[in-house]
């Protein structure tokens, strides 16, 4: 222990992506400047979800997949299934309802033109794309330890370095310059903002064939 206590512990990669199980830094980067001033301008679509927490739904399912005609985000549109182990007991439960990810394949209109449209574009040049949020966190808050029924792609627009993305037990921290995050979030995860300053991501579903 002795030997341990006189080693500095304290670096600069704390401030830095470290990859780890389940999540890597792929080889793809956009402008940070240009979703930045996509950000501001979409600041007055932001949907308030309580607890610290705020999303605004960038794709949206077509209006022959819709269960009726309003252009509204339902719940669970922008939270939709995920389990966890939320007691003493162990067991895994489900939340929300199961969202077909492969619905959400149209931009919505208030986005096209816009930078996120061109981030829409390339993404679904590469991948399958479902449901494309902006998705917010107040500072000193996280979410809970949870498994998706599917794995997603992150892209940090605002963060601190105290903002964190834990995965498989893995932790690190996710700079925003513009790069792009694959991260299997069908495994446990959970994100927390532990800086003065709130963290803003791009979060965009990889829809996989859906099995309860």
């Amino acid at each position: 222990m002795n030997a341990w206590l006189t080693e500095n512990r304290i670096t600069a990669s704390v401030a830095e992506f470290q990859p780890g199980s389940g999540i890597e830094k792929l080889k793809l980067r956009f402008d940070i400047v240009k979703l930045r001033n996509a950000l501001k301008e979409a600041q007055k679509y932001v949907v308030d979800l309580g607890a610290g927490f705020g999303a605004i739904p960038l794709t949206r399912r077509p209006l022959s997949s819709r269960t009726s005609n309003t252009d509204a985000a339902t719940d669970s549109d922008l939270i939709g299934r995920y389990y966890l182990r939320p007691d003493a007991t162990y067991e895994e439960v489900a939340r929300d309802e199961v969202v077909d990810e492969f619905e959400f394949s149209e931009l919505i209109p208030e986005f096209e033109g816009t930078y996120f449209e061109t981030l829409h574009q390339e993404l679904s040049k590469r991948f399958p794309i479902g449901r494309m949020r902006v998705m917010l966190k107040e500072p000193l808050t996280c979410n809970s330890w949870h498994r998706d029924p599917e794995p997603r792609l992150h892209i940090p627009i605002i963060t601190n370095p105290g903002s964190l993305f834990v995965i498989n037990h893995h932790v690190t921290h996710l700079p925003a310059d513009g790069s792009v995050y694959f991260t299997d979030t069908r495994a446990y995860h959970m994100a927390m903002n532990g800086g003065e300053q709130p963290r803003v991501h791009i979060v965009a579903a990889l829809p996989l064939k859906y099995s309860t």
